[in-house]
């Protein structure tokens, strides 16, 4: 009997620890970088909120799950289909600017709003991305951004192809570059081809974003498995996979 439970026991490690994943893909903005919450931060506290950086960062999730939920009700097929002032909304409630000042909150956070306000690193995320390549896995990026996201994601020192101060990755793939963007599959097509080339097929390839409309859409467009990184519960009433960090991905590889 003794020798059967352990038996069993190992057993069950083994099943454990089985890999999920050949290769992961991520997006960028709220992966990897945030929208600045220094620059944020200093014009929340005019208006009473809470301008700390932790305060801004769980703001940004706010704001990404307010702006899915106006998406989804409205039926539109991504997010950037819609006015980001509702992300911003989300963004202002979250860090307790009071009611009657929501609108200039708004406005003045639209104000500073550009792509190259998205350059705050999460350095807990590029600490997994290096615990992630040094295990050996492939990894690439794909975003839905304007043209600055290679060039952002290296000069953070986050990562870039081939070598440099972060971790060397796969791939870039940024929308505008590329001219299609989340949720259609076709901005999967060169990091897809790139990874099926090494023998990995597309159910073996997370990918991991944190706007369930664009990137958990995109992804199961694509055939991939779709992660949302939701380090807050925004989105526990969502029918997908959901991880608080990208920490918890290496018990999949």
């Amino acid at each position: 009997v003794h020798h059967s439970r352990r038996a069993r026991r190992s057993h069950s490690h083994a099943t454990s620890v089985t890999k999920r994943f050949d290769a992961i893909l991520f997006d960028a903005g709220g992966i990897f970088l945030l929208p600045d919450p220094v620059t944020l931060g200093a014009i929340i506290r005019p208006l009473g909120g809470d301008g700390s950086i932790e305060s801004c960062t769980r703001a940004h999730y706010a704001g990404m799950a307010a702006i899915d939920a106006i998406v989804q009700r409205e039926q539109g097929e991504s997010v950037d289909a819609f006015s980001w002032d509702g992300y911003r909304r989300g963004y202002a409630l979250s860090v307790g600017v009071a009611e009657k000042d929501i609108e200039t909150a708004i406005v003045k956070l639209r104000n500073v709003f550009s792509p190259f306000l998205w350059r705050f690193p999460l350095l807990e995320s590029a600490a997994a991305l290096w615990k992630m390549h040094l295990a050996g896995l492939p990894i690439g990026i794909v975003s839905n951004a304007s043209g600055q996201v290679e060039a952002t994601l290296a000069n953070q020192c986050i990562c870039q192809v081939g070598p440099g101060a972060g971790v060397p990755v796969e791939i870039v793939t940024d929308s505008h570059v590329i001219g299609v963007a989340k949720p259609h599959p076709g901005i999967f097509t060169d990091a897809l081809r790139l990874m099926n080339g090494k023998g990995i097929t597309n159910d073996r390839i997370a990918y991991i974003g944190d706007s369930y409309v664009n990137d958990i859409g995109g992804a199961r467009n694509a055939g991939l498995v779709p992660i949302l990184l939701d380090p807050y519960d925004h989105h526990a009433h969502e029918t997908c996979e959901r991880i608080h960090s990208l920490h918890e991905l290496l018990a999949f590889i």
